[in-house]
């Protein structure tokens, strides 16, 4: 985690930043029609002062706190205290899994729109898991072409049960045009991978973070007249991943594999599975169990 390398985040440290539940309580400012209302909320909660948050780019206010990783308390615990102003209300049609899944779903839609695709368009996803299968969801909805790029570890398999035809192993890439190439990745060598993949005036995108530093040749970005878009946080995209989920478009429920109670989750941290669990990448944590 690069928060705690950097000296943002330290131990102990309650994390738990996706998240679903119901407001039980406001403060004194706050409209008490909240009370009882199904929500999920941003992770990024900027100062609400500077001109960063004045025009909606919160997320990378310098003051600002992250839910679950570092200036506040993650929702990880039986309660958990959000300001108001990142609250975003849930339909009645998505369940508390879907809603716990809107917050990497932002991320991932933000990625798809950083990759500017249009319907018939060729994409290429580094890395299937939780973000780079809501990429493919998000693009396939859209209309794209959808490929992703992965281990030869089972989670191609899961990807190809979710209806993905076009599945590879970094080996066994065949020779085509890729319209985007979006690295969901944390293998240092694919952000520069990316951009050999993708076509001349075309676009990568970056949301996976590699354990040690990911370079790119600039001299290729520029002669091959790239675009390359960074993402950070899915604040911008939450609203849209709610509408995709509450309409049908994407059913993100598939990729969680158990849910579990609060009495389980440190076994789970430790990279446990729980009996009977699912193929897909996500367990979720119940603290009502």
């Amino acid at each position: 985690m690069q928060y705690l390398h950097d000296g943002r985040a330290g131990y102990p440290l309650r994390i738990g930043h996706e998240w679903t539940g119901t407001v039980v309580s406001v403060g004194e400012a706050v409209d008490g029609g909240w009370i009882g209302r199904r929500v999920t909320g941003d992770t990024m909660l900027g100062c609400g002062r500077c001109a960063r948050c004045l025009d909606g780019r919160q997320h990378v206010c310098d003051a600002r706190e992250e839910l679950g990783f570092y200036g506040r308390p993650g929702a990880l615990g039986e309660q958990v205290a959000v300001p108001a102003r990142s609250v975003h209300a849930l339909p009645d049609t998505l369940d508390p899994v879907a809603g716990a899944m809107v917050e990497p779903g932002g991320n991932a839609l933000r990625a798809v729109w950083g990759a500017d695709l249009q319907p018939g368009d060729r994409l290429l996803v580094l890395g299937p898991g939780t973000v780079g299968l809501l990429v493919g969801m998000f693009a396939r909805a859209g209309g794209a072409e959808v490929h992703l790029m992965g281990l030869p570890d089972g989670s191609l398999d899961f990807a190809r049960g979710l209806g993905f035809e076009h599945t590879w192993t970094e080996g066994e890439l065949p020779e085509l045009t890729f319209d985007a190439v979006v690295d969901a990745s944390n293998a240092a060598h694919l952000p520069a991978r990316a951009l050999e993949l993708v076509e001349p005036g075309k676009r990568v995108v970056y949301i996976g973070l590699a354990g040690t530093p990911s370079l790119i040749d600039t001299r290729s970005l520029a002669l091959k007249d790239v675009t390359a878009v960074g993402i950070l946080s899915a604040s911008p995209g939450l609203e849209g991943a709610i509408e995709r989920y509450a309409s049908g478009a994407v059913d993100p429920r598939p990729l969680v594999a158990a849910t579990v109670g609060l009495d389980e989750a440190a076994s789970v941290l430790a990279g446990e599975r729980p009996p009977g669990s699912g193929r897909g990448p996500k367990v979720h944590v119940d603290p009502r169990r």
